[in-house]
């Protein structure tokens, strides 16, 4: 486990809303909100985290809900376009039945990889995807509504859209550990043998496709992980050596980062396990404080009083 990478790490998009955001994540998608802060680089923007029990590396999912009027994005080339998560075999017809009184937009439930999956829009129109896994051994956070026969267990894949995937793929299987598992038409599956799930990266080239632009609805960016800082740093020489421009490493307080953008424009992130979320909440109280980096406490009530409230 040691300097590679080990499948992704968390998943960063941008919203609108802040409390419509929440209020769809955990309460129809049924995720357990761990973390509400602020962007480290503009406080009066909430970033929240959803995820698992603890906050695993692999089912993370934060947003930047940047407020009503936001511009809206655009899915194209040189991002990624869809988020994939894992949930039990058989559960797809149930999380219809769930879209259908939520009023969620989806697709009919298809295939693809021999695997049963099923796509939805969450209220920004950020593409989702709900994948049947049969032997996914990750623990899922249940709520009232959502148990486990249909909760889900994390990440499975994430998709990057691309008019060329060369570059992309040369930096997944050269400096990340990647290997091409399979191919469905222009769809390319890669996968690391280092960990079982959230292992998954697809890229699919669309030669002709306009660039994203990302906004309202859209991924901001995709962090992969690393077990320590020691192996964030011999990523980081891989990286320089492979001639891409990589920042210094950056304190974003539960976990350490790089960032570099690809050949294919998209912006990667690489991230540490340490120090993890519980470093300033209770396992039992994660997600209910406002958690500011040190520097902010001195204008906390500045902070807190442009926030929108969540209740």
């Amino acid at each position: 486990m040691k300097n590679t990478i080990l499948g992704m790490h968390h998943i960063t998009a941008i919203a609108g809303d802040a409390k419509r955001n929440f209020d769809f994540y955990s309460n129809v998608l049924g995720l357990r909100f761990i973390k509400k802060t602020v962007n480290f680089d503009d406080p009066g923007t909430y970033h929240f985290y959803f995820g698992d029990e603890v906050g695993s590396a692999g089912t993370i999912l934060t947003f930047f809900p940047w407020g009503a009027g936001i511009p809206q994005g655009r899915r194209g080339s040189g991002m990624a376009t869809e988020i994939g998560y894992s949930v039990p075999k058989g559960s797809l017809e149930k999380w219809v039945e769930r879209f259908e009184k939520y009023n969620v937009i989806y697709n009919k439930p298809s295939e693809r990889f021999g695997q049963r999956y099923l796509t939805f829009l969450d209220p920004d129109g950020l593409k989702l995807e709900f994948y049947e896994v049969e032997n996914d051994t990750r623990k899922p956070w249940e709520t009232d509504e959502v148990k486990a026969d249909i909760a889900t267990r994390g990440f499975h894949n994430v998709t990057i859209t691309l008019n060329n995937i060369k570059g992309t793929a040369g930096v997944l299987t050269d400096i990340f550990g990647y290997t091409l598992i399979g191919q469905d038409g222009n769809r390319y599956r890669y996968a690391v043998d280092t960990v079982d799930q959230a292992a998954l990266v697809d890229l699919v080239e669309l030669k002709d496709e306009k660039l994203g632009h990302v906004a309202n609805g859209t991924v901001h960016h995709v962090a992969f992980r690393v077990i320590d800082d020691e192996s964030l740093m011999y990523l980081r020489e891989k990286v320089v050596a492979a001639g891409l421009n990589i920042t210094p490493q950056i304190d974003r307080n539960y976990f350490h980062s790089l960032y570099f953008r690809e050949p294919g424009g998209v912006l990667f992130e690489i991230a540490t396990d340490n120090p993890g979320f519980m470093i300033d909440e209770a396992l039992e109280d994660l997600g209910k404080g406002l958690k500011l980096p040190a520097k902010y406490e001195n204008i906390r009530e500045d902070i807190e009083a442009h926030l929108a409230p969540l209740n």
